[in-house]
C-alpha cells in the first residue's frame, strides 16, 4: 500500500503543474503565428494549417521539460518540421500551396489593392517556387530565411551537426534560384501569350 501524499507534495505537484500550465501558454502566445506561417509554407493545406499547429504545440506541452528556457522557438521549429513532414506522408496527393488569403489576413498594416495584388502575385511565386523544392531543402530555407532562424538554431530544430544544416541551406539556397528562375520564365511566359 502506498502513504497518501502529504499536502506538501500536493502543493508542490500543483505549483509545478500550474508553471507548466503558464509555459506553455507563453509559447503558445509568442509562436502560434510563426509555426502556422512556417506550416504552411512546407506545404501545409489552409484547411490543415490550425489542426497541425495545435499538433505542434501538444508535442511541445509533452516535451517542455525536455526543452531550454529561452530556446523554445527552435524546438518548436523542428517539431513543425517533423509535423508537417508527416501530415505530407499521410496525405501525398493532398499537398497544397494556394490561397494566401489567411496570411495576409494576419498582416499587421493595410496595404492598398495594387499593393496587395502585388504582393499576392509574390506569394503565389514564392509559394510555386518552394512547392518545386524537395521537402528536406524547402523546410530549412523557409526555417532561415523567412522565419530568420539561426544555423545553430536551425541544426538544433532538425537534430542534424550544424555542418550538415549549413549545408542544406547553401543546397536549398541553389535550388531556389534554380526554381526561381524557372517560374519566373513560366510566369513571364503566360504574361508574354497574354498579350
Amino acid at each position: 500500500m502506498s502513504a497518501l501524499a502529504s499536502p506538501t507534495d500536493v502543493a508542490a505537484a500543483l505549483a509545478r503543474e500550474v508553471e507548466h500550465a503558464r509555459r506553455i501558454t507563453a509559447l503558445f502566445d509568442a509562436h502560434y503565428d510563426a509555426i502556422w506561417r512556417t506550416l504552411r509554407r512546407l506545404g501545409i493545406a489552409d484547411a490543415d494549417s490550425d489542426d497541425a499547429a495545435q499538433r505542434v504545440f501538444v508535442v511541445a506541452a509533452r516535451r517542455l521539460d525536455t526543452m531550454d528556457v529561452g530556446h523554445e522557438g527552435r524546438y518548436l521549429y523542428g517539431i513543425a518540421v517533423r509535423v508537417a513532414s508527416e501530415l505530407r506522408r499521410r496525405a501525398p496527393a493532398h499537398r497544397e500551396v494556394h490561397d494566401d488569403r489567411t496570411l495576409a489576413a494576419l498582416a499587421d498594416h493595410a496595404p492598398g489593392p495594387e499593393q496587395q495584388l502585388l504582393e499576392s502575385e509574390a506569394r503565389d511565386a514564392l509559394d510555386a517556387t518552394l512547392a518545386g523544392m524537395p521537402d528536406d531543402l524547402r523546410a530549412v530555407l523557409v526555417l532561415v530565411e523567412i522565419e530568420g532562424l539561426a544555423v545553430a538554431d536551425l541544426a538544433a530544430s532538425l537534430e542534424v551537426p550544424v555542418g550538415t544544416a549549413a549545408s542544406r541551406l547553401r543546397r536549398a539556397r541553389e535550388e531556389f534560384t534554380a526554381s526561381a528562375r524557372r517560374v519566373r520564365a513560366r510566369l513571364e511566359g503566360t504574361k508574354g501569350a497574354e498579350r
